[in-house]
């Protein structure tokens, strides 16, 4: 037995090893829309699109940060009111006088969701379509519950021309207050960073590329050129599949004597310590069903794909702390020491997150536990996908993509 432990434990430190220096150093956090800040060179013409279902609560904080943005452009804001029943597009009519900025705001009233789409998506494409007669030359795609730093366009539009980007986005800064989400929500952004590192994300010549649906800032070109929203239609996490769609089309060619390889656009992702989330998830149940909503997806509905998470998960995050225990209670101490190591680089590779998040560093050590949880929540997010309640969010399910 003690064999077999060590075994598995010297397995789980070959892959942390390998994590931390082949993986894209995804645990680093210095990959921010706020580092090294440029001055705008040119002013284009900007249009925000923002699906809002039953948001009344947030608008006052979200779109009036929206329309107080220091952008000195053109710069116009479409809400897509998707048949919200809180009196949505009242409030929102409400917020735009009170900051003077009506004729800045466009409200459009959502028709019925066609066939083969989803809800947002098709918010997405309606806005996109009321849009296009400003001949926008980006459109800023963001959610109703977002509070946007008054720089955040101009950092964004900054970071577009300056370095001829298709695409450019932030993961937001989530809310982080409550136990569950001190618990739960950097974890969220480290695994999603694993996913997709994003010094890989960042380099054109990488295939690797995702977005962060909150903020993202695309070229009305790029947008053409891959087909329009309609072509990520049935997408339930849309804005990996919109930034993967972008870096396989290569809209805009570098004009500093280098280009990415053939067919592949140009995008950059990264976080923004100033931009945030105002969506509240301060129990479990709110973030398990974030999670649970999405995860199967994330495998693309492969049950041979779900069932190496289901192994690779404990080899990787619980194999450290209980070959840690075993190896006290046996009085083995080679196994002891592997594991406290194991134990140790997993801590380590979580600790910028912590800190970014301002949690207290002790939490880098419960990482086992919170990957214990996140593994139960993709296996629920499999059952619920079996049992036809996949994709549930704001009151519609899609529980495949062919049945959108």
């Amino acid at each position: 037995m003690d064999v077999i432990v060590l075994g598995l434990m010297l397995l789980s430190l070959t892959i942390w090893l390998g994590l931390l220096y082949f993986w894209g150093q995804f645990w680093r956090t210095d990959q921010q829309l706020e580092i090294g800040e440029t001055p705008l060179k040119s002013l284009p013409v900007v249009c925000a699109v923002v699906p809002a279902r039953n948001e009344a609560e947030l608008l006052p904080t979200s779109l009036r940060s929206l329309l107080l943005q220091d952008y000195p452009g053109s710069f116009n804001v479409f809400l897509v009111d998707d048949r919200s029943t809180d009196g949505t597009a009242n409030f929102a009519e409400g917020v735009a006088h009170a900051v003077g900025k009506p004729q800045q705001l466009h409200i459009i009233s959502g028709v019925s969701l066609p066939p083969g789409w989803s809800g947002k998506l098709w918010a997405v494409e309606q806005g996109i379509n009321s849009a296009s007669k400003f001949a926008p030359d980006y459109f800023l795609l963001t959610d109703a519950d977002i509070e946007h730093d008054p720089g955040n366009l101009r950092r964004l539009v900054a970071k577009a021309v300056q370095e001829d980007l298709d695409l450019v986005s932030v993961m937001v800064r989530l809310r982080c207050e409550s136990f569950w989400e001190k618990l739960l929500i950097p974890a969220f952004v480290f695994f999603f960073q694993k996913l997709y590192p994003f010094r890989w994300v960042n380099n054109p010549n990488n295939p690797t590329a995702a977005a962060a649906g909150g903020s993202i800032l695309i070229a009305r070109e790029a947008l053409e050129q891959i087909g329009g929203i309609q072509v990520i239609r049935q997408a339930l996490i849309d804005d990996c599949a919109l930034a993967s769609a972008v870096k396989r089309s290569g809209a805009v060619v570098a004009d500093k004597g280098t280009s990415p390889m053939p067919n592949q656009g140009r995008i950059w992702l990264g976080l923004s310590t100033l931009t945030r989330s105002l969506r509240p998830y301060d129990s479990l149940a709110t973030i398990w069903d974030m999670v649970a909503r999405s995860a199967y997806t994330q495998l693309n509905y492969s049950p041979l794909l779900l069932l190496g998470t289901l192994v690779g998960m404990p080899l990787i995050y619980l194999v450290p702390p209980m070959s840690l225990i075993l190896g006290v209670v046996w009085g083995n101490w080679a196994i002891t020491l592997t594991g406290l190591l194991g134990w140790l680089l997993m801590a380590f590779a979580y600790y910028p997150t912590i800190r970014f998040y301002k949690c207290s560093p002790w939490l880098a050590l419960s990482l086992p536990a919170i990957a214990f949880l996140y593994t139960l929540m993709t296996l629920d997010s499999a059952l619920r996908h079996w049992q036809g309640r996949g994709g549930a969010w704001k009151g519609r399910v899609y529980p495949n993509p062919d049945n959108l």
